[in-house]
């Protein structure tokens, strides 16, 4: 489930593009100003949505703040002025896409998927950087950042924690992880695995990894 942050001040049309976007089983956590939205912005949602006229601060400083966070988080513009400019602009800043007002709801769903669907591929965004909880999963380089800083961990640790990621909210049990993450090769004891999932919860402080009593474990991927 990709995240959205929603930045527009405009009540009515703020809940009712949630509505929609969450309808389509997006994950939307709305702002009605620009402040609220930049007190988030060391978060890392798959997809800002900014409307470029707000009460406080406008898009342009948003969209500016956010890629200097990630300049990989993608951005949709929003603007009922000038167009042309707006658009320029936005394109300008690193918008990959936009939206003049008024439009359809139905047409920003459109639009949300199709960028969503180039960018993300079962939550894998374009170098092969995911994201969980806040953290940046990097598979190629296998490494796990956290606001910039490498979070060390062991080979077995990063590919236990890449299985859990593809199986994201689904119960594992002993038995599955190890023949997935050690292999057939391995004829130790199981308790391997409680073992490294103690040290990635200590490690990975903001994951939740859960213990279903009686079968297994569960990442819970909010």
């Amino acid at each position: 489930m990709a995240t959205i942050y929603l930045v527009e001040d405009e009540e009515h049309l703020n809940a009712l593009l949630k509505k929609y976007l969450e309808r389509e089983g997006y994950k939307v956590v709305s702002f009605l100003t620009g402040e609220s939205a930049l007190q988030h912005i060391q978060d890392l949602p798959e997809l800002w949505i900014l409307d470029i006229m707000l009460p406080d601060i406008d898009g342009y400083q948003l969209i500016k703040a956010i890629k200097e966070r990630n300049p990989q988080t993608p951005v949709i513009f929003m603007s009922a002025r000038n167009q042309e400019l707006d658009r320029v602009v936005g394109l300008e800043l690193g918008s990959d896409d936009y939206l003049s007002k008024p439009f359809l709801p139905r047409e920003l769903i459109i639009r949300t998927n199709k960028l969503v669907q180039r960018l993300y591929k079962s939550k894998e965004g374009p170098a092969g950087v995911m994201q969980l909880e806040g953290y940046l999963v990097d598979q190629k380089q296998r490494m796990v950042l956290d606001d910039g800083q490498e979070i060390v961990l062991t080979n077995k640790e990063f590919s236990l924690l890449l299985y859990f990621m593809e199986n994201s909210n689904t119960v594992v049990t002993r038995e599955q992880i190890l023949d997935r993450v050690w292999g057939d090769n391995y004829f130790g004891s199981d308790r391997v695995v409680d073992d490294t999932i103690r040290r990635l919860r200590k490690k990975l402080t903001k994951v939740s990894i859960e213990t279903v009593y009686g079968f297994g474990y569960k990442l819970a991927d909010k």
